[in-house]
């Protein structure tokens, strides 16, 4: 009831992310207003994390579940059948909001629900679950491709896994009215393998605004280290394709390259998880930093180089390390110092600081790159990583345990 509403829903996004620009240049958009368009699906998620942790505050997990994905097949079906560009347009930022209000109902749900000794492990299987739906969805994609010849076709896709993802929402068994009824804890203590799918009991309801200023300091320290990987990561999209046409490599082998650091980035979800549950949060989030900085900083130097290919594929697959040791680690965080009568709230704030650093940073490595050199940019991304590793270096052993017999019962406080 977590991870499989996960894997439907990452599913239909992996296969619909990626053909938005075709979609809307279909629909007489140029080059410039379909990428636009296309980031219309991030600025919803930035839009959403707030005032998703508003709504889980007050109405549970599994309602927020279900309002996300209604809300999302509306917008999914708009999509499909919107006569301009300007109602496309609104439509998938409207996608964004509800896939922040999901993501945060499953992670304030994680947060309350899983014992600490293995949180991160499951949290890692929950960020697994959603690069499993991003690593296969392109290749459902481009089957559908092949035999309806339409890119609408990766829509109606999308809204069948949200159809399928709402009945199993709302059909699934409620751990939470059957410990009620059995008058039980409602923390479980071992993996039962039971469905789970209850909300949150609200104990002191802070209010979103009251609870962002009431953390300030751990979202402004530790959430600005998180924020840095977010933005590592997510530059990592954008620099190895741009880079790869840079040095003047074809699109099948731009492709195998980028695909390979993919699945190398998926096969160590699990990892990191285990390296933080074993070990602590720092010893995953640290060498995931190092990598990645010192991966694109060693690739700002390749550019000219006689060997730059063999230097692309290998910084590609160190990159792909680096991710995937960091499955997890967002999340994991975040459920670490947030409040844990009434998490949401915060994690609205914590999850707008990360997404924020993900949207930021292909505009910083384009702006850099436009006014001076891919080179620059690389380095420029490299040195966010360094930043990123001194702040998780600093600030991971003060608000976040270095095993999880240290934890304090309220590591924010």
């Amino acid at each position: 009831m977590v991870y499989l509403p996960t894997l439907l829903f990452s599913l239909g996004e992996g296969a619909v992310v990626p053909l938005i620009p075709v979609i809307a240049s279909h629909r007489g958009a140029t080059l410039a207003s379909a990428g636009l368009i296309a980031s219309a699906l991030v600025v919803g998620q930035l839009c959403g994390n707030i005032p998703a942790g508003w709504l889980v505050a007050r109405l549970g997990e599994r309602i927020t579940m279900v309002i996300a994905g209604s809300v999302s097949l509306v917008g999914v079906v708009g999509s499909a059948l919107a006569p301009s560009l300007v109602l496309f347009t609104v439509a998938v930022f409207v996608v964004g909001m509800s896939a922040a209000a999901f993501g945060l109902a499953r992670h304030a749900f994680m947060t309350t629900r899983v014992p600490l000794a293995f949180r991160a492990r499951a949290l890692s299987l929950l960020g697994g679950s959603f690069r499993a739906g991003m690593f296969v969805g392109p290749f459902i994609a481009a089957a559908l491709l092949a035999v309806f010849h339409d890119a609408t076709a990766t829509l109606w896709f999308y809204v069948v896994c949200l159809a399928v993802l709402i009945v199993l929402v709302l059909l699934g068994p409620d751990p939470e009215a059957q410990a009620a009824a059995a008058d039980t804890p409602l923390t479980v203590s071992e993996d039962t393998g039971e469905a789970v799918s209850g909300s949150i009991p609200a104990i002191e309801r802070s209010g979103v605004f009251r609870t962002m200023w009431r953390y300030r300091g751990v979202l402004g320290r530790l959430g600005l280290a998180a924020a840095c990987l977010s933005a590592v990561r997510s530059a990592r999209q954008v620099v190895l394709p741009l880079w790869g046409v840079s040095i003047g490599l074809d699109a099948p082998s731009i492709a195998l390259v980028v695909g390979v650091s993919g699945a190398i980035d998926f096969a160590l979800f699990y990892a990191s998880g285990q390296v933080m549950d074993r070990f602590g949060r720092l010893w995953a989030a640290l060498p995931a930093m190092v990598l990645m900085g010192s991966g694109f900083l060693v690739l700002s130097l390749t550019h000219d180089a006689s060997t730059k290919v063999l230097w692309f594929g290998m910084i590609a697959a160190v990159l792909g390390v680096g991710n995937g040791l960091s499955s997890g680690i967002l999340l994991t965080l975040g459920a670490d110092v947030a409040p844990q009568g009434e998490p949401a709230a915060f994690l609205g704030s914590w999850r707008t600081l990360t997404d924020a650093g993900g949207a930021a940073a292909p505009l910083i490595f384009s702006g850099i790159a436009a006014l001076s050199s891919l080179a620059v940019g690389a380095a420029a991304v490299g040195l966010i990583g360094v930043i990123g590793a001194v702040g998780f270096l600093r600030w991971i052993p003060r608000f976040a345990p270095r095993r999880a017999a240290d934890m304090p019962h309220d590591a924010a406080g």
